[in-house]
């Protein structure tokens, strides 16, 4: 995609600070946080919503999980505990088509979210 906010941040185009990166995950702060600790997972791989997944990307899912589970652990919020959501389509609140793991920590989460 070549408009792809997250792909040209993936691909180094836009520049930020990535608190987490592999060769298929990179990760980096929230802009506009919703918590103290608000990380953003996404795929280096172009996938618009998560009902865009293929059975052959279970892989890449799994990745952007373990990928929050380790930068919970570096904030030091695995044990008192953190949320991650993945929002699929407008109705859901997705704003940006790029499938992105919320991670959030550093505050009390209620239920339901939202």
């Amino acid at each position: 995609m070549t408009d792809c906010i997250f792909c040209k941040i993936a691909n180094g185009e836009i520049k930020t600070e990535f608190v987490y990166q592999d060769d298929a995950v990179v990760a980096f702060r929230d802009l506009n946080p919703q918590a103290p600790h608000h990380i953003l997972c996404i795929p280096r791989q172009h996938v618009a919503t998560t009902n865009d997944f293929q059975p052959e990307q279970a892989a890449l899912i799994g990745k952007l999980v373990l990928a929050a589970a380790r930068i919970a652990k570096q904030l030091g919020v695995a044990e008192d505990g953190y949320r991650t959501v993945m929002n699929c389509n407008r109705g859901a609140g997705q704003t940006v088509f790029h499938v992105h793991l919320h991670l959030l920590a550093g505050r009390q989460m209620h239920w339901p979210p939202g």
